[in-house]
Order: C-alpha cells, then sequence, then structure tokens
C-alpha cells in the first residue's frame, strides 16, 4: 500500500505543502477555513507526517525537553500531562530530565540532554525556572526556553503561572472568615520562589483582618508528607497551637492530617486543614482536603504552547487558581 504524502494532502485541501505544514505545526498566520480545510484532508487520507522528514526538512528535532527538580509526584505528573498533550497535538514529542539544582553537574547535565536530544525548546519548573547557571546556560546557547511559575526576572522570558501571594490570602481569608485566629502555616522548600509569595499572601490576609503575625506559627516544610507532618508536630506543640493549619502544598496537608490523626485531634472539629495543588490526593485523604486548585495541567499546557509559537516577544500567561471547599475546614470547636 503506497504511503500518503504531505503533497497528497495538499492537493486534497487545494493549498500548498507549506501550508499543510504550518497547519500541522500549529503554526500562526493560518485562516480558520484553511486549517479545517487541512485537517479534514489529513483525516480522510489518515495521514501520519514523518518525523524524521520533518527533522531533515527544517533541520528540528522535533523534540522538546520538560527539566525539573521537584519532590512532588502529583505535580509532576500533572505537569508532564499538560505539556504532553500540547505536544502530541502538534506532533511533537517530550522528553522529561530530573535534576539538581544544586548539583555542581546541573550545567553539564543540561548541556548533554541538549546535545544529545538536539532539541528544539525547553520549559523549565520550579524551581529550575528560577536557577540563575540553568538561565545563563539557556541563554548562552541561544535555545528556546519558557518558564513556568517564574519568580524573578519576570520580563525577561515567556511563561505561565498562577498569582501565589492572591492564592495564599485568599486560603487565609477563607480560614479567618470561618473564625479562625490562630492559623498556622507550613511553608514549601526554601528553594523555591512560591513559598515566600505564599508567606506573603498568608501575612497580607493577616493583616488586613487586623490579626497579628506570629512567626511562631510558621513553619519550614519541604512539600513532602513528612515535613508537612513534622511541622504539624511543632504547630500542635506550642503552649497555645493553632486552630487552623494552612500547609502550602496537598503533601505536606496530608502529612498534617496523618499527625492529627495520631494524636487523637478531630479534624475539623477540633482543628481545620487546608492544602494548596488540588492534586488527586487532596480528595483521597480523609477527611477531603479545602485547597487552591492550582491548574497544573493547564500551566504546562500553556507552556508548550508559548515555547512552540516561539518568537522574540515575551508572554506572560497567567492563569486563575481557586478555592476548593471541602470537608477539612470549619469554625473554630466550640464557635
Amino acid at each position: 500500500m503506497t504511503r500518503t504524502t504531505i503533497k497528497d494532502v495538499s492537493d486534497a485541501a487545494g493549498v500548498s505543502i507549506k501550508t499543510v505544514s504550518r497547519v500541522l505545526n500549529k503554526e500562526k498566520y493560518v485562516s480558520e477555513d484553511t486549517r479545517l480545510r487541512v485537517e479534514a484532508a489529513v483525516a480522510r487520507l489518515n495521514y501520519h507526517p514523518s518525523l524524521a522528514a520533518r527533522t531533515l526538512a527544517g533541520r528540528r528535532s522535533f523534540q522538546i525537553g520538560l527539566i525539573h527538580d521537584n519532590p512532588n509526584p502529583y505535580y509532576i505528573y500533572n505537569m508532564q500531562a499538560g505539556v504532553g498533550a500540547r505536544c502530541r497535538e502538534a506532533g511533537f514529542r517530550m522528553i522529561v530530565q530530573p535534576c539538581d539544582i544544586n548539583s555542581p553537574a546541573l550545567i553539564d547535565d543540561i548541556g548533554s540532554l541538549i546535545d544529545q536530544a538536539q532539541l528544539d525548546g525547553i520549559i523549565l519548573t520550579p524551581p529550575v525556572a528560577d536557577a540563575a547557571p540553568a538561565l545563563e546556560e539557556l541563554e548562552r546557547r541561544r535555545i528556546p526556553f519558557v518558564r513556568v511559575q517564574p519568580g524573578t526576572d519576570l520580563t525577561a522570558t515567556s511563561s505561565s503561572f498562577i498569582d501565589n501571594v492572591q492564592a495564599a490570602d485568599d486560603m487565609t481569608a477563607h480560614l479567618i472568615a470561618l473564625g479562625h485566629r490562630r492559623i498556622g502555616l507550613v511553608m514549601g522548600h526554601a528553594n523555591y520562589v512560591a513559598s515566600g509569595q505564599r508567606l506573603t499572601g498568608y501575612r497580607q490576609a493577616l493583616q488586613r483582618a487586623g490579626i497579628g503575625f506570629d512567626p511562631a506559627l510558621v513553619q519550614a516544610g519541604q512539600f513532602d508528607l513528612q515535613s508537612g507532618s513534622a511541622a504539624a508536630e511543632a504547630l500542635l506543640a506550642l503552649e497555645r497551637p493553632p486552630t487552623a493549619i494552612f500547609a502550602s502544598s496537598d503533601e505536606m496537608a496530608a502529612g498534617v492530617l496523618a499527625t492529627a490523626h495520631r494524636r487523637g485531634i478531630a479534624v475539623p472539629g477540633q482543628l481545620s486543614v487546608a492544602g494548596f495543588d488540588d492534586t488527586d490526593l487532596a480528595q483521597v485523604v480523609w477527611p477531603p482536603l479545602t485547597t487552591i486548585r492550582q491548574p497544573i495541567h493547564a500551566l504546562g499546557y500553556a507552556a508548550a504552547d508559548l515555547l512552540l509559537a516561539f518568537d522574540e516577544r515575551v508572554e506572560r500567561r497567567r492563569l486563575d487558581h481557586e478555592l476548593i471547599v471541602r470537608a477539612s475546614t470549619a469554625p473554630p470547636g466550640g464557635a
């Protein structure tokens, strides 16, 4: 059986081969009518472009890299799913590369990935998105890259992000509205700019409500279950423990729940617990978590979309977060 070619598609759609290529690569400046005609011809002819042929023709690999240093498997899974979805639409492949931003070999690892895979571009997730050595290396190599949730040099590169300050403010304000006045915060890893942004949002909401900031109510975390549990132990051991704890990730909030259950503290009767991200974990713990829905899948999709349409213009794409109220928060006991 003869393989369908791009020329067959162009003939069937009545357009040039270059136009077919633009549609297949999801490029801009193609009219909706033309795009629909080409897509209909592709479907009718069951055309599947050859990756090798595309690479040779355009000297491109049609591969992009996703680089991360994140201990949260739920976050990374959803990020990969979002980036991967956009790549599949454009006929690109995604190569995922974990790294350690504190490793002396960071630059060599990134350089090897670029050289071996001949990447057309890179997506950096936090905290790599703010790792100066990585950014400098990519600039030196002049390879297109897009950052997810950057906290520094915001106008330097295209990025997808949410407003972490406002998100943490919204959650803290929710707990205040329920009647809580002693609200603990479990911060995220110090390497993440978002951790400081969420602290800012927490303090902002307290100040607006006329509640003094108490540093004893803030504990450091690592965005994992174990650090959330340890932080809860410290907070609940205070002479005046909090009536609510807001953890900067669902995994840490699950750790807070585990500590509360172990101590025989009823949630939410004696202690309200809230998280951040709205990963699948938020709905399988008991009680289900009140949390901030961070559109991780959509952030990944948007980052890939920005990278595939890369040009010299910087575009910052802000996505909306959402406060999700579930059974883990309630007014303070006895209120």
